[in-house]
């Protein structure tokens, strides 16, 4: 189950860089940047969301989940990074033959 989820999480993960990369951002003329006349437009209303936008946001919670569901799984799964096991005894070295 674990490595199943690992796994989902891999390809959630490469679809939402693919799907944020494929969008066109809202102020991506050069002018804008710069106070060019349709930077106001940039914190406008954002109208009817796209199919991409739809995609986006069901991808983004599908990689929420997996992201929270894979740590309580992990702190379940095993004890902390930063405890120390237990020392192990070494046995005494043996007695030097006599010469």
């Amino acid at each position: 189950m674990y490595t199943l989820l690992v796994v989902v999480h891999v390809i959630v993960s490469l679809a939402i860089i693919a799907i944020v990369l494929l969008q066109a951002g809202k102020g991506a003329d050069i002018g804008s940047a710069f106070g060019g006349a349709g930077s106001q437009a940039v914190f406008g209303s954002m109208g009817t969301p796209t199919l991409l936008g739809k995609i986006t946001t069901v991808v983004a919670i599908m990689f929420m989940v997996t992201s929270f569901t894979l740590a309580m799984m992990a702190s379940r799964r095993s004890a902390s990074v930063m405890t120390t096991p237990a020392p192990v005894e070494q046995p005494a070295p043996a007695p030097a033959p006599p010469q």
